[in-house]
């Protein structure tokens, strides 16, 4: 699959600024529809702004109305009253609705998580949402992705430009996973709600770290375009955080960033041979495609390598890992658990992506 439409779909800050590369057709299937016929925007990595709320973000008391917050955007927003018809345009911002006890009328094409709200009605892609569809529904307010808009600030206009108020949410860590739910559970009154979440949230990555038993492992989570390019996850990817979070060693973390695709780093087989990692973390990005850890293992090149003598290349789920960052960021801590306590034999499926709100 072409990561320029990859990455676009749910970037992690990290969309592709070669327009030559883009094919949303291939994302329209492979990743929900949920995209649009435009080249990607450059966009940099900085880190996401940290929201704030008056009063503290861990208070599970009621909100109180009117409401001033600043969003993960870094604006100042102000709800005047409990949100009760809300448009959430990306995955991320449908899932962060929904862990604060909310629900949304509206969503972006690609949503399918969690199941009752596949029912909303569906505003045009992340990428493109409709205005006019939007306002259709008569919202009160709008959630839309802090990481998008940076790649895509007509987004941004276009949202704003709808008179609703509009809330950003987003994550590319472990810690905008965390800020993202203390800011939802205040603007919908869920606080109690989300701090569950957070609550478990942390449960899984301590589990995951019991896993692990003690024992120091390097691991890389690997993807690869419609070229058959690899590509390696640094510590500032999304799925290099999670492993960060874990203490595992990422020997990928000191590689030069692609010019392409910041956070990854173009991974030749010959560099791939040099990190043997123990275990591989193996993202296929196009379901139609065969799945990209036993395709590794097959490569004759690859065949002394650490984790395929030892059957420890691992079918990462695409969601967990790379396309929908938020609170299932559990099952991803739980996908790694699950990693490790397997017994070796032969590329293993991570965890589903339905499970943990």
């Amino acid at each position: 699959m072409d990561l320029t439409s990859l990455f676009r779909r749910r970037t992690r800050a990290i969309f592709l600024a070669a327009a030559a590369l883009a094919a949303v057709s291939l994302v329209a299937s492979a990743c929900g529809g949920d995209d649009d016929s435009t080249a990607a925007k450059t966009a940099t990595t900085a880190p996401t702004t940290g929201a704030q709320v008056s009063g503290t973000s861990q208070s599970t008391s009621a909100t109180s109305y009117p409401l001033k917050v600043k969003d993960m955007a870094g604006r100042d927003v102000e709800i005047k009253a409990k949100p009760k018809t809300i448009v959430a345009v990306s995955p991320t911002a449908v899932e962060m609705v929904y862990a604060a006890g909310g629900a949304v009328v509206g969503r972006s094409s690609s949503v399918d998580f969690p199941a009752e709200a596949k029912s909303a009605t569906d505003v045009g892609s992340a990428y493109k949402p409709s205005a006019e569809k939007i306002l259709q529904l008569k919202p009160d307010l709008i959630v839309g992705d802090s990481v998008i808009i940076r790649a895509m600030p007509d987004i941004k206009t276009a949202l704003d430009g709808t008179g609703v108020p509009v809330v950003y949410v987003g994550a590319e860590s472990y810690q905008d996973v965390l800020t993202g739910l203390d800011l939802m559970g205040k603007v919908l009154d869920g606080a109690a709600k989300t701090n569950q979440v957070k609550a478990n949230i942390e449960k899984a990555k301590t589990e995951a770290k019991a896993a692990l038993g003690g024992k120091s492992y390097s691991v890389v989570g690997i993807t690869a375009d419609q070229n058959q390019q690899l590509y390696a996850g640094k510590e500032n990817s999304y799925v290099g955080d999670i492993m960060k979070q874990l203490g595992l060693a990422n020997p990928a973390k000191d590689m030069p960033d692609s010019p392409q695709v910041p956070g990854y780093s173009v991974l030749p087989p010959e560099k791939l041979l040099q990190l043997n990692p123990d275990y591989i973390f193996a993202i296929t990005p196009d379901p139609r495609a065969p799945a990209l850890g036993p395709t590794l293992a097959k490569i004759p090149a690859f065949k002394d390598l650490k984790a395929i003598t030892a059957n420890r290349v691992i079918d990462a789920n695409v969601e967990l890992f790379l396309l929908a960052p938020g609170p299932r960021i559990a099952d991803a801590f739980k996908a790694v658990a699950a990693a490790f306590a397997a017994p070796a034999s032969g590329a293993t499926p991570a965890a589903s992506a339905t499970t943990s709100r």
